[in-house]
């Protein structure tokens, strides 16, 4: 097969969006309730904010914020991390990250598959937050047999998905047909299951174990368990949801409102009780209930500099020292009034940002830069006169602590759990298959490779002076 006649992995990558979104919102008609609600903010927000639209429309990226999902799986077992990284390859997605949450008493580590080029993001900038289940942070090795046991029996790929990745890793890619079934067969992974591959007993006990747990180990696939569409204002569409009849978490997690945005903001709707059967011994099935799918709206900001994380990280850390947010939102209001003043030392306006070296950002030409027949000789005075002007580069990953905490109020009250903080990204990586792409590193080869742009422009203008 020639290359002309292969599908593009943006195009496989969009129409596998799709049908996951067409499919999540048959299966929770609240998220359906959540994207018209979302689409309703972003216009309005939109309408009352002329430069923002500016901005969006100069940079590309407004067509795609109506189009922006996230998902979120868990996996069971190093293998099914491993074949997951060669499907979301076919769709031009690679692991950016690595994210150890047992320091937030989960007993996962993850990624995140997204695309990379900016090409690709404005295309469809679809990700999916994958996690793998740490079975050595459970301490009952009983109870870890068990469960390592009843995922090494399961299969969460069909043989068709499996044929077809193979087909594009020999191929270099999918022609229509076989990407059309390629979207088709790969979409029963994330497809939800009403009968456990578990008893009731097991169920309980690895639930007592954690809830994640038992979401993980009890079912025949990991169920994509939630889309995140993307709001230009995630306060309105917190203050909204209730009238909506959707009861969102208590507090948003990330930094406070700003009014240069940072980093990532996100909310939820309450996990659902859904109807399961679990197995009995003599064939028949036992009706229960599981909490595992709900709804998630984020707000993405500014991508930070190892500086700018570490001021980050520190802000957050003494807010929680002051007000650590409870997860039956008793504390709320304190925790949000605290959250803002604490992070009063953080630069609120982008060139503050910038200067300061906290933040990413992607520099271009003015028009006046382009045609100027005076050149500045630096970058910083090729800004001070016009010629060169700034965006900032989107945020397009996840905070660990954030994604704790909608793990935590979707659970329940009670799920942190304490568990030896044990980052292992070289055993993730040996599992993965791969090396995970170095965000920091990614975003600063973006900026740099636009200043470098500017100023061979600005250079040769001087020159041929």
């Amino acid at each position: 097969m020639t290359e002309a006649h292969l599908t593009s992995p943006d195009d496989i990558r969009s129409a596998f969006s799709a049908a996951m979104s067409a499919m999540y919102r048959d299966e929770v008609p609240a998220y359906g309730t959540l994207m018209e609600l979302v689409a309703d903010v972003n216009a309005a927000t939109l309408a009352a904010d002329p430069a923002l639209k500016d901005r969006l429309e100069a940079t590309d990226s407004l067509a795609r914020i109506s189009e922006e999902r996230h998902g979120a799986i868990r996996l069971g077992t190093p293998a099914e991390l491993a074949m997951m990284r060669r499907a979301f390859a076919v769709m031009g997605m690679f692991p950016v990250g690595y994210y150890d949450l047992s320091t937030a008493g989960v007993p996962v580590h993850s990624t995140a598959f997204r695309p990379i080029s900016d090409e690709s993001l404005k295309r469809n900038p679809f990700r999916v937050f994958t996690s793998l289940l740490r079975l050595d942070l459970i301490a009952d090795e009983g109870l870890r047999a068990e469960a390592a046991a009843v995922l090494a029996g399961r299969k969460i790929f069909t043989d068709n998905a499996v044929l077809l990745i193979e087909k594009a890793e020999r191929d270099g890619g999918l022609g229509t047909a076989d990407a059309e079934q390629f979207v088709r067969e790969l979409l029963e992974t994330f497809r939800w299951h009403d009968q456990a591959i578990v008893d009731t007993q097991m169920y309980a006990r690895l639930h007592d174990a954690h809830r994640l747990i038992a979401d993980v180990v009890s079912f025949k696939g990991p169920h994509i368990n939630h889309l995140t569409p993307r709001t230009l204002d995630i306060d309105a569409v917190q203050d909204k949801m209730p009238a909506h009849n959707i009861a969102p978490k208590a507090v948003v997690e990330g930094p406070p409102t700003r009014a240069c945005p940072i980093l990532l903001r996100q909310t939820s709707f309450k996990a659902l009780e859904e109807p399961v059967s679990f197995q009995s011994g003599d064939g028949s099935w036992k009706a229960g209930s599981h909490t595992a799918r709900f709804g998630e709206i984020e707000q993405r900001g500014v991508a930070l500099t190892p500086k700018g994380r570490a001021l980050y990280d520190k802000l957050l850390n003494d807010t929680r020292a002051l007000v650590r947010p409870a997860a039956d939102g008793s504390n709320a209001a304190a925790y949000v009034t605290t959250l803002g003043e604490v992070f009063a030392a953080f630069p609120d306006d982008w060139n503050g940002i910038r200067q300061a070296g906290l933040g990413y950002f992607r520099y271009s030409l003015t028009a006046k830069g382009q045609n100027a027949s005076i050149r500045s000789a630096t970058l910083e005075t090729a800004i001070a006169d016009g010629l060169v002007t700034f965006d900032p580069i989107v945020y397009e990953d996840f905070l660990p602590v954030s994604a704790a905490g909608i793990f935590q109020s979707n659970l329940g009250d009670h799920a942190a759990q304490e568990f030896v903080a044990s980052p292992n990204q070289v055993m993730f990586e040996r599992d993965l298959g791969a090396k995970v792409v170095d965000e920091f590193a990614h975003y600063a080869q973006i900026e740099q490779t636009s200043i470098e742009s500017c100023l061979a422009v600005i250079d040769n203008a001087i020159a041929a002076e």
